[in-house]
């Protein structure tokens, strides 16, 4: 079983920035595809990047150019370095993992097996 564990939302202002960060409890984080997905109330969930275990990465269109997702191997995290939010950024977050092997970066939630709890990220205007 794999454990993730999200940590890092919190409210801040739009045009603000925020560092997500998910814990990786078996294996190392690179073994897996990893990706952040959000939900906002009344809204389906929706995949906002994804880091495949090659490098390669996707973005969805709306956070292209500020969102930046990585690794820190030496703390088996993923990141998630959000700049110049906005107020439709506001949404729970939620990490998630797809075990070896995947095609590439994908951001559908049904590719992925692990899921975290979630952390909250609101932004006002």
């Amino acid at each position: 079983q794999v454990y993730l564990v999200e940590s890092g939302g919190g409210s801040v202002q739009a045009g603000g920035s925020l560092r997500l960060s998910c814990t990786v409890s078996h294996n190392t984080v690179s073994s897996y595809t990893m990706a952040w997905f959000r939900q906002a109330p009344g809204k389906e969930r929706e995949g906002v990047a994804s880091l495949h275990t090659s490098g390669s990465m996707r973005y969805a269109d709306s956070v292209k150019g500020r969102f930046t997702i990585s690794e820190d191997m030496t703390e088996n995290t993923l990141i998630l370095q959000m700049n110049v939010l906005k107020p439709e950024d506001t949404a729970m977050y939620y990490c998630a993992a797809r075990p070896w092997p995947s095609p590439g970066p994908t951001l559908s939630e049904y590719d992925y097996t692990y899921w975290g709890q979630g952390t909250q990220v609101t932004v006002s205007s």
